[in-house]
């Protein structure tokens, strides 16, 4: 180079150039994570695990050259990882004190409006899921959810891409045995917010008869407390069993309790505060008008995660 001529430009560094992809997937990555995992926590370290393992493949010797689909890639990072936690956490799940549910997760109101992702984090779907075998449930959520091909989900979970789809059979049966019933309204819906308000309204207000005519007769409530705070240790069923436990649960309480509306796993929710702490996430699922389902979460481990509102994605 002589005098006066410019300097060639520095070559550009790969790692720069992957962040655009990464934020622009990092929704994408952490609601995979948590369909899989069914921990918020666990979904946000699978996210920075993810980061760094893309770093170092952006500045390996492929660079972005060899990453062409950075998609499929990132995603089947994150699904490894999410795998590995899955598969650590199953003997913690065999010891856990009565009903097991997953971390609460707070979204905004509009994840509603995609009616297979609101589905796919509801808590109904979180708990069927949970049922799945460690592998079953990857390439369900991978297929199902988010339209990944049976080659880009064996690359995932280390499978030929045979196996993959004998798996994927596997857990659609599964799934489709065990699938609930919910409506498809969203969160925002006219018939979803009468059914909000008349279900609140009779909870606060301690009219039974109010609380039975918005309960369905079947209805089921699991609470999950892990051991840790006061808890049913199992299911309870039909309106007039439910009904008087909400009651009771309302009688007994104590403190300064405040009620924030959420949208929790993509329905409905309240978060109640006791002397100004999360103490319980609650949602339900509703049918026909009526709530089918109810879900309070006080385990202190999983509802500190709800005091945020995060994005999920397809």
């Amino acid at each position: 180079m002589t005098a006066g001529e410019p300097a060639d430009p520095a070559p550009a560094d790969p790692t720069d150039a992957g962040l655009d992809d990464f934020v622009r997937h990092r929704d994408l990555l952490f609601t995979i994570a948590y369909e899989i995992t069914g921990s918020v926590a666990d979904a946000e370290d699978v996210v920075q695990e993810s980061y760094l393992r893309w770093q170092e493949a952006m500045a390996g010797k492929a660079g972005a050259t060899e990453i062409r689909h950075p998609r499929a890639y990132l995603a089947r990072i994150a699904t490894r990882q999410a795998l590995n936690r899955n598969r650590g956490n199953a003997r913690r799940r065999e010891e856990y004190v009565g009903p097991w549910l997953p971390e609460p997760l707070v979204t905004v109101p509009d994840v509603a409006e995609d009616a297979v992702l609101a589905e796919s984090v509801s808590m109904a779907m979180m708990v069927v899921l949970d049922s799945l075998t460690p592998d079953e449930r990857a390439v369900f959520v991978l297929r199902e959810v988010f339209a990944f091909g049976h080659d880009e989900i064996a690359a995932a979970i280390g499978k030929s891409p045979v196996a993959v789809r004998q798996i994927a059979h596997r857990a659609r049966s599964g799934v489709q045995s065990r699938r609930p019933d919910l409506d498809a309204s969203t969160s925002q819906n006219a018939a979803a917010q009468r059914v909000t308000a008349r279900f609140l309204q009779a909870a606060t207000t301690g009219n039974l008869q109010d609380l039975l005519d918005v309960l369905a007769p079947d209805v089921v409530l699991i609470t999950d407390g892990g051991g840790k705070v006061n808890a049913a240790r199992r299911p309870i069923t039909t309106a007039d069993k439910v009904g008087r436990f909400l009651l009771g649960i309302r009688d007994r309480g104590v403190g300064d309790a405040q009620y924030d509306l959420a949208t929790v796993n993509g329905r409905p929710g309240v978060r109640a505060y006791l002397d100004g702490v999360l103490d319980t996430v609650v949602t339900w699922d509703a049918v026909d008008g009526r709530v089918t389902a109810i879900y309070l979460v006080r385990n202190p481990d999983k509802v500190g995660t709800a005091d945020r509102t995060r994005s999920v994605t397809r």
